[in-house]
C-alpha cells in the first residue's frame, strides 16, 4: 500500500531524515519508534506534503506523493493525526469534526462519516457544543483522532498519540487504534512509548538520528535486549 525508499529530509544544512525506507501493507499496523530527533515526525511530515524530501520516493498505491500538496494526498485517502493534535480550540467539537470533512463529496457523506464517529466515539457525541480546548487531554486525542477519521482514510499516520495521556488514558488510545485498524484502516503509529508501540504494531522500525538502525516483527523487537534497554527501560 505504501513504499517509502530512499527518504532524506532537509532543514537548510541539516539532514534530519537519512535514506529512510520502509513498507506499509494494507491492513498493517506499523511502527516507527525512536528518541526525540530521531526522524519520526519529519518522516510523517513528509509522507503528506507538509515539508518537501530532499530526495527519494514515496508510493501510496503506486502513485508518487512527491510534489503533491497535503489536500491532494488526503484526497487519495491518507489522514494524519500530528503531534500535539492540532485542534481549533475555540470552536467547538462537532466544529472541529465538520473541518475534517471539508473535503467530502457532499453533505450527506459528511453527515454519513459524522454518524460513524459518533458511534465509535460516543463522547464526542455528547460534548459536541463543548469547545474543543476545553476538553480532557484524553478527549482532545480522541478528537483529534476522529477529525482525520472524518475524511474517510485508507491509511492513518498517527504521531505520538499517548503524549501527556495518564496510562489509563493511553491504554484507552490504544484499544481506540485497534477498533480502527479493525475497520480496513492500515496505520502508521509514530511513538515514543515503545512498549505501546509494538504491543499495537505488527512491524517495528527503529530510528536514530534519522537513520534506520533495525527492523523486525514487533514481537521479536520487544524481545531484542538493545531495544529493551534503550526504549523499554528494562
Amino acid at each position: 500500500m505504501l513504499e517509502v525508499k530512499e527518504l532524506r529530509v532537509r532543514y537548510g544544512t541539516v539532514e534530519a531524515v537519512k535514506g529512510l525506507s520502509f513498507d506499509v501493507a494494507a491492513g498493517a499496523i506499523v511502527s516507527l519508534i525512536g528518541a526525540n530527533g530521531a526522524g519520526k515526525t519529519t518522516s510523517l511530515r513528509a509522507l503528506t506534503g507538509l515539508v518537501r524530501p530532499s530526495a527519494g520516493d514515496v508510493r501510496f498505491e503506486n502513485t508518487s506523493l512527491i510534489g503533491l500538496a497535503p489536500h491532494e494526498i488526503v484526497r487519495l485517502g491518507i489522514a494524519h493525526v500530528p503531534e500535539g493534535r492540532r485542534l481549533f480550540p475555540k470552536m467547538t467539537v462537532l466544529e472541529n469534526l465538520k473541518m475534517g470533512a471539508y473535503l467530502r463529496a457532499s453533505n450527506a457523506h459528511a453527515a454519513e462519516s459524522l454518524a460513524m464517529i459518533y458511534d465509535h466515539f460516543p463522547i464526542l457525541s455528547q460534548r459536541g457544543r463543548q469547545l474543543a480546548g476545553s476538553l480532557s487531554g484524553g478527549e482532545q486525542q480522541m478528537l483529534a483522532i476522529a477529525r482525520a477519521l472524518m475524511t474517510r482514510p485508507k491509511l492513518l499516520l498517527l504521531d505520538e498519540p499517548s503524549m501527556g495521556l495518564s496510562p489509563i488514558m493511553t491504554a484507552e488510545i490504544g484499544k481506540i487504534i485497534r477498533q480502527i485498524n479493525a475497520m480496513d484502516v492500515s496505520i502508521v503509529l509514530v511513538e515514543q512509548n515503545a512498549m505501546l508501540a509494538l504491543t499495537l504494531a505488527g512491524y517495528g522500525y527503529v530510528l536514530e538520528t534519522g537513520t534506520l538502525v533495525m527492523q523486525g516483527q514487533a514481537d521479536e523487537l520487544l524481545r531484542d535486549e538493545g531495544v529493551r534497554k534503550a526504549y523499554l527501560g528494562i
